[in-house]
C-alpha cells in the first residue's frame, strides 16, 4: 500500500531543501554527504533516501524549487501595460526579493553543473530562459534596436543585467546602507542608461 503524504508534506520538503543547501553551499558537492544531509534535517538516511534516491536528484530538486518559486514570482509581477521603466523594475525587484535568505540555494546553482546528468541540466537551462525571457521582452519592448540582426545587442544587456543580479549574493548585506529595493532602482537604471550608449 502507498504511503499516504502528510497535510504538512510541502512545508517539510522546502525545510528539507533549504538544509540541504546550506550543507552543499558549505561543504560542496563533493565533499557533502547525505548522512551530514540527514542529521542537519533532523530526518533519518532512509527517508531522505526515500523522497531523493541521490545526490544529484537532491541537488537538481533545489534547484528545480528555486527557479519554480522565481518564476512563479516573475510571472506574477510581470505587467506589460505598466510604463516601461516601472515594468523592468518591478522585475529586478521581484528577483532581488526572490534571493531574499536564497544564497545558499543561488550558490548550489552556481557551483551545481558536474553533478547533474545531461537531462536534468537541460530542464534547469530552459527553466532559466524562461525566466532571462521576462526581461529580455520587457528590454525589448523599450529598445527594439537592440535586436536587429546586424548588430544583436539584446542577449548581452539582458545577461549583464543578470549579472549584476546574480552576484549581489557576494556583497549585498541586509541591513545595510542599501536596500535591495534602492539598489534595484540603481541596477534598472544602470541598464536602461547603458542602453542609450551602446544601442
Amino acid at each position: 500500500m502507498a504511503r499516504t503524504r502528510a497535510s504538512d508534506f510541502e512545508e517539510k520538503r522546502h525545510g528539507l531543501l533549504l538544509d540541504a543547501a546550506r550543507v552543499f553551499a558549505s561543504q560542496g558537492m563533493e565533499k557533502a554527504s547525505m548522512s551530514q544531509i540527514a542529521t542537519e534535517a533532523g530526518v533519518s538516511k532512509s527517508l531522505l533516501y526515500h523522497y531523493y534516491p541521490s545526490k544529484d536528484a537532491l541537488i537538481f530538486a533545489i534547484i528545480h524549487a528555486h527557479l519554480e518559486e522565481l518564476e512563479a514570482a516573475l510571472k506574477d509581477a510581470d505587467d506589460p501595460t505598466l510604463p516601461p521603466h516601472d515594468r523592468l523594475l518591478r522585475l529586478v525587484s521581484t528577483v532581488l526579493e526572490a534571493y531574499r535568505g536564497a544564497d545558499d540555494q543561488h550558490k548550489v546553482q552556481l557551483n551545481a553543473g558536474p553533478a547533474l546528468s545531461e537531462e536534468q541540466k537541460a530542464k534547469i537551462t530552459e527553466m532559466e530562459r524562461q525566466i532571462v525571457r521576462h526581461f529580455s521582452i520587457a528590454l525589448r519592448d523599450m529598445h527594439p534596436e537592440l535586436d536587429q540582426p546586424e548588430r544583436p545587442l539584446l542577449m548581452p544587456v539582458t545577461m549583464s543585467l543578470f549579472g549584476m543580479m546574480n552576484w549581489v549574493y557576494m556583497w549585498f548585506r541586509d541591513g545595510g546602507r542599501i536596500s535591495r529595493e534602492d539598489y534595484a532602482g540603481i541596477a534598472t537604471t544602470l541598464i536602461l542608461e547603458g542602453v542609450k550608449a551602446v544601442r
